[in-house]
């Protein structure tokens, strides 16, 4: 199986450059999926069932003729055990920039795969910020960046300089770790461009 393209189970910009930067071709699937943490679920289990559920959910939206791998996602913002969300609003993403500020924090994003099998890899990055100001964290929430992303930032925007150190994958952090979805998509037969000494 050789698919010429793959399903995407998601509507972030982010993760549809960073699966054009590798150069594979894809479609979007609008999937609504609960995104709630269980009782005592490790952020790392968390983070893996829901990428899983929603390439369930993209899955289920195929008809057999139509069938292709399908990817979905999963970003989670991770402080001590606690897995920062998306802010509610200003006062909820103030309070998770002070946070954040001065501190390392991780960042889990699990990338899951359906192409009849199901299959999954988990990428956890540490990232370290430094100390903000409170005239710092209130500019940054009227740039308009924190309100859609986990944690209140966006690595791949303004929310860079406030990063001291990163160990891990970069574009994990943005919400797709290339490394583990070319894994996943090599499993389905999906082409991407390697370079070769030849």
């Amino acid at each position: 199986m050789n698919p010429e393209f793959v399903y995407l189970a998601s509507t972030s910009p982010r993760r549809r450059e960073l699966l054009n930067q590798i150069g594979v071709s894809h479609r979007v699937l609008t999937v609504s999926v609960p995104e709630q943490r269980r009782p005592n679920e490790a952020p790392e289990t968390f983070v893996v069932r829901t990428a899983l559920a929603k390439a369930r959910a993209g899955w289920s939206l195929l008809a057999p003729g139509q069938r292709a791998p399908v990817l979905g996602a999963d970003t989670a913002v991770v402080l001590d055990d606690r897995v920062l969300g998306k802010p509610r609003g200003r006062d909820d993403a103030l309070a998770m920039l002070r946070e954040l500020s001065g501190r390392t924090h991780r960042v889990m994003t699990a990338v899951a795969l359906i192409d009849g099998d199901e299959h999954s890899r988990l990428s956890v990055s540490k990232v370290r910020w430094r100390e903000l100001s409170d005239s710092e964290c209130l500019a940054y929430w009227r740039s308009g960046e924190p309100r859609d992303k986990a944690g209140a930032y966006g690595i791949q925007g303004l929310g860079a300089v406030f990063v001291e150190h990163l160990e891990g994958s970069y574009s994990g952090v943005m919400g797709l770790p290339l490394f583990e979805t070319a894994q996943l998509l090599r499993l389905a037969g999906v082409e991407i461009l390697v370079l070769t000494d030849e």
